[in-house]
């Protein structure tokens, strides 16, 4: 096979291909069995037909989209690779030449990967804060522990319901003194303050005691996402039937004992000092990295195919609709609530997809202007590490990835990583 390339615009390339006579043949005879197995002529039993007699009847144009269909897809990639073409999107195919007994000949113009024209990225200045645990956020972490663990005791009939206060409630709502679908509960557990029901709800039974009935007149959010509800007034009548108050334990070593495997107050605050500055470490550590790779993005000249903010984008959006998922609510069902087209949404997500690709390219372009590779035994390391997080052996990993497609864009992200580091070790720091 023969082709050229030619670059039409700063994004976009037109392979041509010239497909060899016996080659097309080849796949003029593949199609040729698959579609006479499917028609009929007179005097021949079904699939028996001559190739020659099936053309004199339907014409020769009859196998050309078959053979188009097998031979086409390998002429394209086997001129992507002879060319070093990086597709981003998939190709518009155009026939140059469509003939018995001469080569086939077409054009395929597809979207490239962009050319990244790099700008200083060596010597990038940084300030590096310095990292400072206060005792005012070891104490707030002990609180935090205390809460956690907080007792729950049931108050006497006599006490008052407060704000943070758990409480057993009946409940049943009225719209125009009729019940409405979705508004009565029994033996509901309801912790006040939480915002688990409409605005005024949980505030109204502040003050409330055991067996006690309330009648609560409130009004329904506008953006309520039923509809016959939305911006309507009710009537809520509720009883609470129990009130739970949280029971704290005071902070000292039996404390420590109940709730970490230190045996004393002194050591639990020391781990939780230590897990603070490690935290505030790695934080450190991805401001930095952030920043570095913003001020190389900053210098660069590059326009991004829309494919490539597209193809993003609707990942990030599939990501999303898992996190919903997570929570228990389908994409369409929140599309729904939130009154939104899957447009609509997408949209939402270019801006960062745009920028979330052009750190991919320019970390990318770093990684090829420093020759940063990665060898055979960093991926059987990375693999076997990711094998143990994901607890399988790492040939069953290996496999996966390679199965999948995605051995290579693991690679890139190590590319990545070493671009990044790159960065850092030949950055300027400024120590705060």
């Amino acid at each position: 096979m023969k082709s050229t390339v030619e670059k039409i615009d700063q994004n976009k390339v037109v392979l041509e291909v010239e497909v060899p006579v016996d080659k097309f043949e080849v796949a003029l005879n593949k199609a040729y069995k698959k579609v006479v197995a499917k028609v009929s002529i007179p005097g021949f039993r079904k699939g028996k037909a001559p190739r020659k007699i099936l053309e004199q009847f339907y014409g020769p144009e009859v196998l050309f989209e078959d053979a188009l269909e097998i031979i086409v897809p390998e002429a394209y990639f086997n001129a992507v690779e002879e060319h070093n073409v990086e597709p981003v999107d998939q190709p518009n195919f155009d026939m140059v030449q469509l003939e018995l007994g001469k080569p086939l000949i077409f054009k395929a113009t597809v979207a490239v990967k962009p050319e990244v024209v790099l700008g200083e990225y060596k010597g990038l200045e940084y300030k590096a804060e310095p990292v400072e645990i206060t005792e005012e956020a070891v104490q707030q972490q002990l609180e935090n522990l205390q809460k956690r663990h907080a007792r729950m005791a049931e108050l006497s009939a006599d006490s008052e319901a407060q704000m943070g206060d758990t409480v057993m409630i009946d409940f049943e709502g009225f719209k125009d003194d009729v019940p409405f679908e979705g508004g009565k509960g029994a033996d509901y557990q309801l912790e006040l303050g939480s915002n688990t029901f409409i605005p005024g709800f949980e505030e109204a039974l502040v003050g409330v005691k055991v067996g006690e009935e309330r009648t609560l007149d409130l009004t329904f959010p506008e953006e309520y996402h039923v509809a016959e509800l939305a911006g309507q007034p009710v009537k809520f009548v509720t009883v609470i039937k129990e009130i739970k108050r949280k029971e704290y334990a005071p902070i000292d070593d039996e404390f420590a004992k109940d709730v970490s495997d230190f045996d004393t107050l002194a050591e639990l605050t020391e781990d939780i000092r230590k897990n603070l500055q490690t935290q505030a470490e790695q934080a450190k550590d991805r401001e930095i990295r952030n920043s570095l790779i913003d001020k190389a993005v900053e210098q660069v000249e590059i326009s991004i195919p829309e494919a490539m903010i597209n193809e993003r984008a609707e990942q990030m959006m599939q990501d999303y609709g898992r996190r919903l998922e997570y929570q228990g609510i389908s994409l369409d069902n929140f599309l729904e609530m939130t009154k939104q087209s899957k447009e609509s949404l997408m949209a939402n997500f270019l801006p960062e997809a745009e920028n979330s690709v052009k750190r991919d390219l320019v970390l990318q372009a770093i990684a090829k202007a420093e020759n940063l590779d990665v060898t055979d035994e960093e991926i059987d390391k990375e693999i076997a590490e990711l094998a143990e997080n994901y607890r399988q052996p790492a040939d069953v990993l290996r496999k996966l990835l390679v199965d999948n497609g995605q051995l290579s864009s693991l690679k890139d992200g190590m590319k990545a990583d070493k671009a990044i580091q790159f960065l850092i070790d030949n950055a300027s720091v400024q120590e705060g």
